[in-house]
């Protein structure tokens, strides 16, 4: 009983529509009506900008390490670390599939791409700050955030299952159900990818132009 009961409140904390309260108590819209029609940090990005991009991913992140940390409430759970290991897993998936899925915006959530990096930074720091590395190194070279985010999903069931060999079998079905669950819902992106029409972040635009200029400043005084 007291499982059913954390693992209802983590999908509670998992339904907190970060992106759709921000955009209709400071904008007045709702995102899911604008850009891509998707309720993510990404979207926001492209609709609102970086500053509330940032910030909805930040809150997004936090709804997964506050989900898995729930578990520490039961602690005849803690002599065995598979066992909170897994309790810990369930947690997250709860809050992820209450992001997919928010009670309080009509069940139509984001990707939880976010969500799913909180919940493993909660769960092995490690791994999340691995697969951090994967996203913003395939940011900077492409500034596609759809891509890279699915190689950093990629990349996790690879650190589980190779690179740190985790010995807990359902972590590492978790880890490749990520993977599949991030190429799934990026389909339309993968799309665009392919077609050439992907938006690309404006987050490093500014440091490309900036450099530019520095170029042709110095090219003017040669």
């Amino acid at each position: 009983m007291n499982e059913l009961l954390l693992i209802l409140l983590a999908y509670l904390i998992g339904s907190v529509p970060t992106s759709v309260w921000v955009s209709k108590r400071f904008f007045n819209i709702d995102i899911r009506d604008y850009g891509s029609g998707n309720a993510g940090a990404t979207n926001v990005y492209r609709v609102l900008g970086s500053r509330w991009g940032t910030f909805v991913m930040l809150i997004d992140m936090l709804k997964g390490v506050l989900a898995v940390q729930l578990a520490w409430l039961l602690p005849e759970y803690l002599d065995i670390e598979i066992q909170f290991q897994n309790l810990q897993t369930g947690l997250g998936m709860a809050a992820v599939l209450g992001h997919i899925f928010p009670l309080w915006a009509e069940f139509k959530g984001g990707k939880g791409v976010a969500t799913v990096f909180g919940m493993v930074l909660g769960i092995s720091p490690i791994t999340a700050v691995s697969c951090a590395g994967i996203f913003l190194l395939v940011l900077y070279l492409t500034r596609f955030v759809s891509l890279s985010s699915i190689l950093a999903s990629i990349a996790f069931p690879i650190f589980i299952l190779v690179v740190f060999n985790v010995e807990n079998p359902l972590y590492r079905v978790f880890a490749i159900a990520v993977a599949l669950m991030v190429v799934l819902t990026h389909q339309k992106n993968i799309g665009r990818l392919i077609r050439g029409e992907e938006t690309k972040a404006s987050i490093l635009k500014g440091r490309g132009r900036k450099k530019q200029e520095r170029l042709e400043r110095k090219k003017q005084r040669g």
